[in-house]
């Protein structure tokens, strides 16, 4: 993979790196389209990454639809696909993890211990392997964008970080892989997440500003349906991931919640 990327962008080519666990949707596509618009060169990673996993969640079942990935990536014109077995990323004996102080404590980080030192690992891994001068992920995973964002510039990686927008469904359902787990009332009641930043959103563009009251509001409007679980829903700092006392333009509204086993995320900025 080194090699290729390296012949590849030779001349100067811009090669842009859309890393992924695969069971690719919209969402997946439309970063792969956004490199391909930015980049001479598109790299893609399916890996489904164990150290960013709980021990009690979703990984042995986690979906690997490879064949049907491998030809979505066909369709949008990916030039290069890496796709590691878990031995080629995390040699025997490996004990070398990135962690982002701080900032992978909170929100995904605080309900999911360890989850963002997996990612963080993983993605510095990805980033020497393939040498990017971009790589694209998506908003919907605003944390994780806000832990690698730190982790390149304190590691001094000669990456550049693009966030591209949320893709949903006709009703507001941020897309997901998880989505999949979901059966037809699953996904009815997984819109309490996107109904309650909504109206978040619309308070503040209404002239609300305190985040406690705009927090209280939103958990009204998820709570009208009893089936999710809320885990959290957070105003902060898109950046510090820090929560905020007045909202202002740039904040992030974050909201994830249970549906049965499936544990889903959403945001917003305002």
């Amino acid at each position: 993979m080194r090699a290729e990327c390296a012949a590849l962008r030779y001349g100067g080519r811009r090669l842009g790196l859309v890393p992924t666990m695969g069971a690719l949707h919209e969402g997946h596509l439309s970063l792969l389209r956004a490199a391909r618009s930015q980049c001479e060169v598109v790299a893609a990673s399916i890996f489904v990454n164990p150290t960013q996993f709980g021990p009690h969640e979703d990984l042995a079942k986690y979906p690997r639809p490879f064949a049907r990935d491998s030809e979505l990536l066909h369709a949008e014109g990916v030039d290069l696909l890496f796709a590691p077995s878990v031995e080629e990323m995390y040699p025997p004996g490996a004990v070398t993890y990135v962690n982002v102080e701080g900032l992978s404590d909170r929100l995904c980080g605080r309900s999911r211990p360890g989850h963002f030192r997996g990612v963080a690992t993983v993605v510095s891994k990805l980033f020497h392997v393939v040498q990017p001068e971009v790589a694209f992920f998506g908003q919907k995973d605003a944390a994780q964008v806000a832990v690698i964002r730190a982790m390149v510039r304190d590691l001094l990686l000669p990456v550049e970080i693009v966030a591209c927008p949320i893709v949903r469904e006709t009703d507001g359902l941020a897309l997901s892989s998880r989505n999949v787990y979901l059966n037809a009332e699953l996904q009815r009641q997984a819109l309490a997440l996107s109904r309650s930043l909504r109206r978040i959103q619309d308070l503040y563009e209404e002239g609300e500003r305190d985040a406690a009251r705009l927090i209280t509001a939103g958990v009204q409007e998820f709570s009208r349906d009893d089936g999710p679980h809320l885990d959290f829903l957070e105003i902060v700092d898109a950046d510090s991931l820090q929560p905020v006392v007045t909202a202002g333009p740039g904040a992030l509204v974050a909201v994830a919640a249970f549906l049965g086993s499936t544990r889903l995320v959403d945001n917003v900025v305002l």
